[in-house]
């Protein structure tokens, strides 16, 4: 492994503002952790977490919830509550008195949800399709149901809650959010064709399915700087997640990044296939190589990416950040080990998402940080 100081991941970035002292990000991932009443975060656990990771050059926190209506997974926590908010304040205070910098992510997860956690009602999607997947309960994997489908009130109200959540993240002291728009979720389902059959202005052409994005991001710049929000999607996620790509996916996702580029965000964060979708058609195997050239933004890249591969899409010029998963639950020193060579640890798959600090906070460091 390369031990070069001047390694393309460890040069510093200036991402819209905030100064990041290298391109590692921490993905995104689902842990489960907070198992209280409340479903709120704590500094024991999340806080000392993310703490133990702030020499990423940028921390993306756990997707979090922006009502009850979008729980879909057992003990993630939420930024909806005013406990939550004081819980997460703990959290980026510790972050921030470690040097690090954290969005949080937004969440909602529509369909991929299950009545029990809506007090037996039908989980909200913008068409009455079950997407034949599996919902992680407090009584273990149950297979999800046709979803309700939402109303025009149920959509104006969904977008509000996003701005409070934004809002809500702010008053919580996090540096920026990033808006889950990806892998199967709520709004992954408006944008496809197979999950989106509406025949009303959130339904049909590309620009109607992509129109609750922009109203949420219309909404939320003006409870924050348009510079502190980014953006996750997907493209030609295929056969996971409940989603299936159809001819006018990728057209959907070219128009949505084509007018991501009216707005002036931190970045925009895609993920290459998580599954071989070299045998359809109309997919794009290469993701960071066809949209680096029509967004004029920051991207973020990720999915299955070690240290040399990760320098290698910085210095293509296909992407300026790349954001790691796995390795970071098990090796909360990744930047450090990328500069001194130090070989990375593996991760427990059986604690990914169990209560406690097992497999959470025993994760040790080897490096000099």
């Amino acid at each position: 492994m390369s031990q070069e100081k001047n390694q393309a991941l460890l040069q510093s970035f200036n991402l819209n503002g905030l100064e990041l002292p290298n391109r590692v990000v921490m993905a995104p991932m689902t842990r489960s952790r907070a198992d209280n009443e409340g479903n709120v975060p704590t500094a024991e656990l999340q806080g000392e977490y993310y703490k133990q990771r702030a020499s990423a050059g940028l921390i993306i926190s756990e997707g979090s919830q922006v009502s009850k209506e979008a729980v879909g997974y057992v003990n993630t926590p939420g930024i909806h509550t005013p406990e939550q908010v004081e819980g997460w304040k703990k959290v980026t205070e510790m972050v921030h008195e470690a040097n690090g910098r954290i969005f949080i992510q937004l969440w909602h997860v529509g369909r991929m949800s299950h009545p029990d956690f809506h007090e037996g009602e039908k989980p909200l999607a913008p068409s009455p399709i079950n997407p034949n997947a599996q919902s992680y309960t407090y009584e273990g994997f149950k297979d999800t149901v046709t979803p309700k489908e939402m109303t025009i009130e149920d959509i104006k109200r969904t977008v509000q809650d996003f701005k409070k959540a934004a809002k809500n993240a702010m008053d919580a002291g996090f540096d920026g959010v990033e808006i889950h728009s990806s892998n199967g979720y709520l709004f992954h389902q408006f944008f496809n064709g197979t999950s989106n059959q509406r025949n009303d202005e959130y339904g049909g052409s590309i620009q109607n399915r992509a129109k609750i994005l922009f109203e949420v991001l219309d909404e939320v710049k003006q409870v924050m700087p348009e510079q502190k929000i980014g953006l996750r999607l997907n493209p030609s996620l295929d056969g996971v997640f409940g989603m299936t790509m159809d001819e006018e996916t990728i057209p959907t996702f070219d128009y949505i990044v084509s007018k991501l580029n009216d707005y002036d965000l931190a970045y925009l964060h895609l993920s290459e296939p998580f599954t071989d979708v070299s045998d359809i058609p109309y997919a794009v195997t290469e993701i960071a190589k066809h949209y680096r050239p029509r967004y004029q933004g920051n991207l973020i890249i990720n999915t299955n990416f070690d240290q040399e591969k990760g320098n290698r899409v910085i210095e293509n010029g296909d992407a300026d950040l790349v954001a790691y998963g796995k390795p970071y639950i098990s090796n909360p020193d990744l930047v450090e080990r990328f500069a001194q060579g130090v070989e990375l640890s593996d991760w427990d798959e059986d604690t990914f998402y169990v209560p406690g600090k097992k497999g959470y906070l025993d994760y040790e460091k080897k490096t000099n940080s």
